[in-house]
């Protein structure tokens, strides 16, 4: 479980093909010195495990299913992406719960400065079938990152970005087109979950009352 609150920004050594998955490797400093194989590490967003760590580098290996449902299938060499640890148990809970399980990848439109102000507007294309669970004032995980939308206009989704976050995560990295990897409010799916026999009982209900001749 994380936070969405990024500790680092590594940088991508090497992705290579292992059998029909493959492998990444991560540069980076400050998390290092707490990652251990085997611990868990969100990249960009992506709950991943350490298997090696050495040089300065940490590596992960990617499922296929991993590999196609994010962003990393775009990636090269040399791209910066977001780190986190899980959060600790008894540590103080910031942004919101963030389970490192992708949903989707949306497309960056555009990150552009908010005039006479140092806040940036950074505006991305979701997923149809994600915009059930995105709602204004809401939070959503962009490559990792606890936000809160500002704006959600059918797929468009609008969110405004403080000079902290821009500083310390790779979102001015990015480039409009740039795939970016989605989570939704894990809350919003269960509360789906746990409304959807109510829904199927006031259908019946309806069906039941249109067949009568109410």
């Amino acid at each position: 479980m994380f936070t969405g609150i990024i500790e680092e920004v590594g940088r991508i050594v090497a992705i290579k093909v292992r059998g029909g998955n493959r492998c990444m490797s991560i540069s980076c400093s400050k998390l290092l010195p707490e990652l251990k194989v085997g611990d868990s590490v969100s990249v960009s967003g992506v709950c991943l495990t350490a298997i090696e760590i050495r040089n300065g580098t940490f590596s992960a290996d990617l499922a296929q299913e991993t590999w196609l449902r994010t962003s990393f299938s775009h990636l090269q060499t040399g791209a910066l992406i977001n780190l986190e640890l899980p959060m600790r148990a008894n540590g103080r809970f910031d942004g919101h719960l963030v389970q490192g399980h992708v949903d989707g990848t949306g497309t960056l439109v555009s990150l552009e400065p908010v005039p006479d102000r140092d806040d940036y507007l950074l505006t991305i294309s979701v997923p149809s079938e994600l915009t059930p669970y995105i709602v204004a004032k809401g939070s959503l995980a962009i490559e990792g990152i606890s936000l809160t939308v500002a704006e959600i206009e059918g797929t468009l989704v609008r969110v405004a970005i403080i000079p902290h976050t821009a500083e310390v995560t790779n979102l001015q990295s990015l480039k409009a087109g740039d795939a970016v990897n989605l989570e939704v409010d894990v809350i919003a799916k269960y509360v789906e979950k746990m409304m959807a026999p109510q829904r199927v009982a006031s259908s019946i209900t309806l069906e039941k009352l249109v067949r009568a001749g109410f």
